[in-house]
């Protein structure tokens, strides 16, 4: 039990704006890709418009995906990409998650 401990501190220490299921859906497309637009995410994430957009708003807002407005024949395009910031917190997470998981198997 005393190494449980550690796992659970490790696990709340975790990047909880990285951590929450759709914003983690969100960074996993765009670690894997140059650039997204809207609709591309809309249909990997399979999140509705709104939820979409108020969570690219977050990741926005915490430095972590840069958007893009631009026009493609005179339609409006949004794109979004991972900053270095936005792909250094997706990385660490993933690291530490690794961890968490390798020291709970130890333990079998």
């Amino acid at each position: 039990m005393m190494k449980d401990k550690k796992i659970i501190k490790d696990i709340i220490a975790l990047e909880r704006l990285v951590h929450e299921p759709s914003r983690l859906a969100i960074l996993t497309i765009l670690s894997g890709v140059k650039e997204a637009d809207f609709n591309f995410l809309l249909n990997y994430s399979k999140l509705t418009r709104g939820n979409l957009s108020v969570h690219l708003s977050k990741l926005e807002e915490a430095g972590y995906v840069n958007i893009n407005k631009r026009f493609i024949n005179k339609m409006p395009n949004t794109v979004y990409n991972l900053t270095k910031e936005g792909h250094k917190a997706f990385t660490e997470y993933l690291t530490n998650m690794e961890k968490i998981i390798k020291r709970k198997k130890k333990e079998k």
